[in-house]
This record gives structure tokens, sequence and C-alpha cells, in this order.
């Protein structure tokens, strides 16, 4: 699989992300459905670090399930319950993705339940 990062010189410099991957060659495609905070035993802990570290290791969890890892991660959106997140969001993004730059998008959205403060969907390939 050959993955090459776009960031046309036209557009706005993209801060800890791609503006857009190219993906050739890929012979495997894995889309993941929104994941929450919650964990294994169905506990949401109530702080949003919390949330997003544990919605990052089910995204990470079901990578491992696919035989992938963080690296192979194309594209992320994030929907987030309320726009105060969004810094603290986009460090845990950083720091979960280990300097891999997927094409990513941050919203704020009203969520399914409110005691969920984020979801976090992804695209990867390999």
């Amino acid at each position: 699989m050959k993955v090459r990062t776009i960031d046309a010189p036209e557009s706005p410099k993209a801060g800890g992300y791609s503006q857009a991957i190219e993906v050739a060659d890929a012979s495997k495609l894995l889309f993941i459905s929104g994941q929450i905070g919650m964990r294994k035993d169905g506990t949401v802990p109530p702080e949003f670090e919390l949330q997003c570290r544990v919605a990052w290791n089910n995204i990470k969890a079901q990578l491992s399930a696919a035989d992938m890892t963080v690296s192979n991660l194309i594209k992320v959106n994030t929907f987030l319950s309320d726009r105060k997140y969004a810094d603290e969001n986009a460090k845990i993004r950083t720091e979960m993705l280990d300097g891999n730059r997927p094409a990513n998008s941050s919203m704020v959205a009203t969520i399914l339940d409110s005691d969920w403060l984020l979801e976090i969907e992804a695209v990867a390939a390999n």
C-alpha cells in the first residue's frame, strides 16, 4: 500500500493532521463505527480526558482485531458534545496517533447519550 499525504499549497496549513490522504494499492479497508468513552464493563468516566482516552483505546482495539495499528488510520472524524473540549481532544488525538497524521474532521454535535462527551469514527487501510 502506498500512502501519500496531500497538503495543497493553495489551502491553509493543517495543524496536526493532513488535508488529504491518497491511498494506492490498498488490500484492505476498515471502517470503524463511532467509538465512545465506554469501557468494556459498560462504565463511562465523567471526565472528558478519560472518555477521550477510552474512546481511542476502543479505536485501537478495533484496529488490533483487524491486524492494524494507528499507523493504518487514513481518516478520523470526531464528534464533540461541546466546543470547550476541542483543545484537549486535539492534544490527546496527537498523542494517541503517535506521529500519524490522518485526514481529520472535528465537529460539535448532539451525541446520542448525554453522558457521552465525544464519539470518534475512523477509516484505516493497508
